[in-house]
């Protein structure tokens, strides 16, 4: 029995995350939590115990007497996100490149890369953006500080969800591709300004981009 309760409510973490991303649970819009155990077809507690979770993440709040809604993606907070990525990021890369990790430890990260020119070419948007977010995930990694690790993951799912939404919408990035590979480039050298640097110059770009396509788009719901 005890058992039980965990898997259900990380069945209903895993449903919910997946109907936000697609948009079938549209930011701005309000859910009893009736309904949303209708939907999962669970019982109310499972579901209750993930929606706490989910705004903890900052994916929905829960209002008194109202039910749950699910949040919009503001381009304020997401300027936000960014600043604070841009700089542990940053730090991560400087790090990781005076680390002087071998051609081993840095496997992840260049095949991140080589699949993202990859995607490139073959015009491919979600296998970038795949690709893109192993980058940014081992990058922090590879930067050995576990209080880095645990921030960025914090604040993961609102820059999955900003990326998913935005990826059709934006230029195709491959600008973005020669960053990372001057990234990596500086990491392999041991470069850690120069890495720091780099890292710093594309997260601001790509700051820019996506901040801009949510104030001239307002994703149709804001």
């Amino acid at each position: 029995m005890t058992d039980k309760a965990p898997s259900n409510t990380a069945r209903a973490i895993a449903r919910l995350r997946e109907l936000i991303f697609a948009g079938e649970l549209a930011a701005g819009t309000d859910h009893l939590e009736s309904e949303l155990a209708d939907l999962l077809e669970m019982s109310r507690t499972p579901v209750r115990e993930a929606v706490l979770t989910l705004e903890a993440q900052g994916l929905l709040t829960m209002r008194p007497r109202k039910g749950v809604r699910i949040l919009p993606l503001s381009p304020e907070d997401m300027a936000e996100i960014y600043d604070v990525l841009t700089e542990l990021e940053s730090h991560a890369a400087e790090r990781a490149a005076r680390a002087r990790h071998n051609s081993r430890d840095l496997a992840t990260l260049t095949r991140a890369v080589d699949d993202m020119e990859a995607a490139i070419r073959g015009n491919d948007l979600e296998g970038w953006a795949r690709a893109d977010e192993t980058f940014h995930d081992e990058l922090v990694r590879l930067g050995g500080n576990s209080r880095i690790v645990a921030i960025t993951q914090m604040m993961a799912d609102q820059v999955r969800r900003a990326r998913a939404t935005t990826l059709h919408l934006r230029p195709l990035p491959s600008k973005s591709t020669e960053d990372h590979r001057t990234v990596l480039d500086a990491i392999r050298d041991g470069r850690g300004g120069a890495a720091r640097d780099a890292h710093r110059q594309h997260r601001q770009r790509s700051k820019a981009i996506l901040v801009a396509l949510l104030h001239d788009h307002r994703l149709r719901y804001l």
